[in-house]
């Protein structure tokens, strides 16, 4: 068996609204269909979906801090830094707290969290050095300031 790529992430949501109003309209996901006030799914158009939202109403959040599970769903954005500081902008603009920048030697990445508390990454490619040099995806975290370019 071969796995090609990650094909999607299904997510229980509290408020369907408002979780695609941050998906799609915030992180610019694209709407594929759904089945009205029960699920649906969205796509950055590299695939069918790559996140299914499904209404869940008034559950559990999920655990914060070191567990077990999932930590975070990454969402590549672009291959630079200007890219990145233009999400940054657009985040602080809608009011969105971003939890923290990271410099990941091939990779620079903003976190935050989704209205139901699952974190994000968004992220950049900065660099495609890790094709030859696989360690470097395990290099050192540095803190990353944006600046304002």
């Amino acid at each position: 068996m071969h796995t090609h790529c990650l094909g999607h992430v299904v997510l229980y949501v509290r408020e369907l609204d408002v979780s695609v109003a941050f998906y799609r309209d915030l992180l610019g996901l694209r709407e594929m269909g759904s089945w009205p006030e029960q699920a649906v799914a969205l796509s950055s158009g590299r695939t069918h979906h790559e996140v299914l939202l499904i209404a869940a109403g008034d559950a559990p959040g999920p655990l914060q801090g070191r567990r077990l599970g999932l930590y975070h769903i990454g969402f590549k954005i672009g291959n630079s830094t200007a890219e990145l500081r233009q999400a940054r902008d657009e985040l602080e603009t809608a009011g969105v707290t971003i939890d923290g920048m990271s410099d990941h030697t091939v990779t620079q990445a903003l976190y935050l969290h989704d209205p139901d508390g699952n974190e994000v990454e968004l992220y950049v490619d900065v660099s495609d050095d890790w094709r030859k040099q696989p360690e470097l995806v395990m290099a050192p975290i540095k803190p990353l300031d944006l600046g304002d370019g």
